[in-house]
């Protein structure tokens, strides 16, 4: 696949150079079988290749493709193009169009490997390396938003659980207070680390970081469509934020929101047991 893709380069004078990026080119990652080629082809003009489905057929055959750049009702601006593509056969391209007469404006990625250039435009990369995936420590600010995000959208959890609208309390566990969760929780292997080392996206490498049993409560988040299996994966969430937020103000010197995980926590064990045909919450 990579000699295709290089091929396709050298054959075509509108191809001027080749950038490999992601996961291929990480030193850190592993190699398994469903790695994609992360490519960016530099080129005298996007327009002949945007939206041109033939060409992309040189690729092999096709499962699915999709035109990130080409969907929605607005035009994209900034002149490139992508393709993302899955072939028949199990490899995968996500192969941008870059123009040549925006080089200078193009973001340099930490993960980049120069596999072409006819003309010498593109300035020499370092060795590829995480840099530009590594968490960052968080200010002040940020650390309290997340405890307030965190205890804040909890409560909607629990009127959800409480109203047996499940689809609800798990969108808002799911989608926010588990994104609150997963923040933290980057900053804590942060600390760990010093902040040296990629979690990786969505969280892929936590079980190299995380020690066992805090691995373990994090599995233990994820519930099934029921409503007491929800209950316990959201005390479950409560217990590791609180422990791993602490361990995090404790090295920044930060304070956490005693008051607001206690009243909270003791609001969400009072509506679980709250009986359905209450009037009141108190």
């Amino acid at each position: 696949m990579l000699d295709l893709i290089l091929d396709t380069a050298r054959a075509d004078e509108r191809v001027r150079a080749v950038i490999m990026n992601g996961s291929r080119t990480n030193p850190d990652a592993p190699r398994d079988p469903f790695q994609d080629f992360d490519i960016v082809y530099l080129v005298t003009d996007v327009a002949p290749f945007a939206n041109n489905r033939p060409w992309i057929a040189r690729f092999g055959p096709q499962m699915i493709v999709q035109l990130p750049d080409a969907m929605g009702d607005t035009a994209p601006e900034g002149g490139s193009f992508g393709y993302l593509m899955q072939f028949a056969d199990g490899n995968r391209i996500d192969l941008t169009l870059y123009p040549v007469a925006k080089v200078g404006e193009m973001a340099r990625d930490s993960l980049s490997v120069l596999l072409l250039d006819k003309d010498g435009i593109v300035a020499p990369f370092d060795p590829p390396h995480t840099g530009d995936y590594l968490p960052k420590p968080p200010t002040a600010k940020q650390f309290d938003d997340c405890c307030n995000e965190f205890w804040w959208v909890a409560t909607y959890v629990g009127k959800g659980l409480w109203r047996g609208e499940i689809i609800y309390a798990k969108t808002m566990q799911d989608e926010v207070v588990r994104s609150q969760l997963m923040l933290m929780l980057t900053w804590y292997i942060g600390v760990k680390t010093g902040f040296t080392a990629s979690p990786g996206k969505l969280g892929k490498y936590f079980p190299r970081y995380l020690e066992p049993a805090l691995w373990q409560q994090l599995l233990a988040t994820y519930a099934g469509a029921d409503i007491d299996a929800t209950w316990e994966a959201l005390f479950t969430m409560c217990d590791l934020f609180r422990a791993v937020a602490l361990a995090v103000a404790d090295h920044f010197g930060y304070s956490y929101p005693h008051g607001d995980d206690e009243r909270v926590s003791t609001h969400l064990a009072h509506v679980r047991t709250l009986p359905k045909d209450a009037a009141t919450i108190y």
